[in-house]
């Protein structure tokens, strides 16, 4: 039987392996949380990601980064998350679990202050839109955690949306993304700062800039964009 763990524990392990703690809840019926094997219902979920470059030199230094093969985030995810919860005796959820997809973005907006950004990512009142979720553990035992971060969005108070004119090719619109048009922009020749430096639209934005990617860590993320085409 493994004890029941505290919060900052969990985090504090989490920072020495490479990964953020993302905040955590506990679920209830609609969240869409699965049963563990044995039909048990998780009693609290803690989710783990980045927040700006701080977790990537960890993943960078992999074997994952390594070794050549795909998908080499996603399986430094898994190895480093699956190892956290064997030691607390929690399973480990995964964006990449799928189909069905588990809902993670449902779950970031459980977990603390985030909210729907005009280009469709989720928006952090201090990260901006540099953060991502790299999977979940789910506990037996119902885990103390902090009060919940109810912060507004920062999209609230943002008048001239620069995000929305960032993009070359007006790919962003304020009720549509046009993945082709962004895609097959980011593919070309014309597209080889979005590719080398991240997204235009998203370095627009004023919020979080110090979490800015650094410049392997954007190429990263969007060679793997371009890839999955």
């Amino acid at each position: 039987m493994n004890p029941t763990p505290h919060f900052e524990a969990l985090c504090s392990d989490a920072e020495a392996v490479g990964l953020a703690c993302r905040g955590g809840f506990h679920p209830e019926s609609g969240d869409g949380v699965p049963a563990f094997a044995d039909g048990g219902a998780a009693a609290t979920l803690v989710l783990y990601g980045f927040v700006g470059s701080r977790q990537w030199p960890a993943f960078a230094a992999s074997t994952e980064r390594a070794d050549g093969l795909p998908n080499a985030l996603d399986r430094w995810s898994r190895r480093v998350i699956d190892a956290l919860g064997a030691r607390y005796g929690a399973a480990g959820l995964y964006p990449s679990d799928g189909p069905p997809w588990l809902p993670f973005q449902r779950w970031a907006r459980r977990a603390g202050p985030l909210h729907h950004s005009p280009l469709g990512i989720l928006i952090h009142p201090e990260f901006g839109l540099w953060h991502a979720f790299r999977g979940a553990l789910a506990f037996r035992a119902r885990v103390a955690l902090p009060e919940r971060d109810r912060r507004p969005s920062p999209c609230e108070s943002c008048v001239d949306k620069p995000c929305l004119a960032g993009c070359p090719v007006g790919a962003v619109k304020p009720d549509r993304y046009d993945h082709g048009a962004c895609l097959d922009h980011v593919s070309s020749r014309a597209g080889a700062d979005c590719l080398e430096s991240g997204c235009r639209a998203r370095r627009r934005c004023p919020v979080g800039e110090v979490f800015r990617y650094p410049a392997a860590q954007a190429a990263f993320h969007m060679e793997a964009f371009v890839r999955r085409r």
